[in-house]
């Protein structure tokens, strides 16, 4: 007698967010990137609808990084000076489908950018590059309180995926996303009630709570990632199970946490590894979107999720 499956059938379904937008939708984009969408949980395919593939964004900085692993450096060269060569070598030799801009330039530690310098380089990376962007602040909330709008401004139109917007400091992210017609990043601190309080806190600010993606901030195989996995599985459980206010896709900053460890520093081929490990841990517990830093693990990533969803 033939075995029959036991399938798990869900109330709830994640939101379905686009990033970037075409001529015909007022922007100038070349592609539309979407994510989320599903109606079951990661990879089980038989029990719902994925619709989409976990997407993986290049990162990139307005400024030379200060504090990029050796080997990072090298895995871009001399580009790595020049952040226009920079997204231009993720672009056209990696294919990026997307790039998520760090603006560390305006940090007051690292440059001190005015507002209007941050907006003139987004402009001239929207028009240099088509892929869809994400664009995030440098950490500081003063300064990226007078920065953010400027660049939101200057993409007005593009659909940008904008961030972090955090519990203590939103409303002014919030307000420019809403005038600008971008999507926005809830950041939270590893906190599924924080997280959907954030959610609930923005969308009283009139803003739909579809185009919002959460930022979980994961941490690095071996630093917390099992604790970020269960948290983010908490949340997809809970949105599936009909909570809309937790509804939302995830985007994990793979790169930054992965080659911050010792680990990672300590052998150039191990670095790789940890952030592809990394990488495909959290697309098991329902990664939508992966910002990423090292070409090869990229390409690494990029080739697991082929594999996963090879029908």
């Amino acid at each position: 007698m033939e075995t029959q499956l036991v399938l798990e059938k869900w109330p709830g379904v994640i939101s379905a967010v686009s990033i970037g937008a075409l001529k015909d939708e007022g922007g100038s984009r070349s592609s539309v990137v979407k994510i989320g969408g599903q109606t079951t949980m990661p990879l089980l395919f038989k029990d719902g609808n994925i619709p989409h593939k976990p997407k993986i964004a290049f990162e990139i900085w307005d400024i030379a990084p200060l504090d990029f692993d050796e080997e990072l450096t090298s895995a871009y060269g001399k580009a790595i000076n020049d952040p226009f060569t920079w997204a231009e070598i993720c672009v056209k030799d990696y294919k990026a489908e997307l790039l998520c801009l760090k603006m560390q330039g305006t940090h007051p530690d690292f440059g001190d950018k005015t507002p209007q310098e941050a907006a003139k380089f987004v402009s001239t990376l929207l028009n240099r590059f088509k892929t869809p962007l994400i664009i995030i602040g440098s950490g500081d909330d003063a300064k990226d309180n007078l920065i953010m709008p400027a660049c939101s401004e200057a993409a007005k139109g593009e659909r940008c995926l904008i961030g972090c917007a955090v519990q203590e400091n939103y409303k002014t992210l919030v307000a420019s996303a809403l005038a600008d017609g971008h999507n926005i990043i809830a950041e939270s601190p590893i906190d599924i009630n924080i997280a959907k309080q954030l959610n609930i806190l923005i969308s009283d600010m009139g803003f739909n709570l579809e185009r919002i993606v959460v930022n979980p901030t994961i941490g690095a195989l071996g630093y917390g990632l099992e604790y970020a996995y269960s948290i983010m599985e908490r949340a997809r459980l809970a949105a599936l199970s009909g909570d809309k206010t937790l509804a939302s896709p995830f985007i994990c900053f793979v790169g930054q946490e992965a080659w911050r460890t010792k680990e990672a520093k300590a052998n150039p081929q191990q670095g790789i590894m940890w952030e592809t490990l990394t990488a495909a841990s959290l697309i098991q517990s329902g990664a939508d979107l992966l910002v990423m830093r090292h070409p090869k693990a990229v390409e690494k990533v990029k080739n697991h999720i082929e594999t996963l969803f090879k029908k």
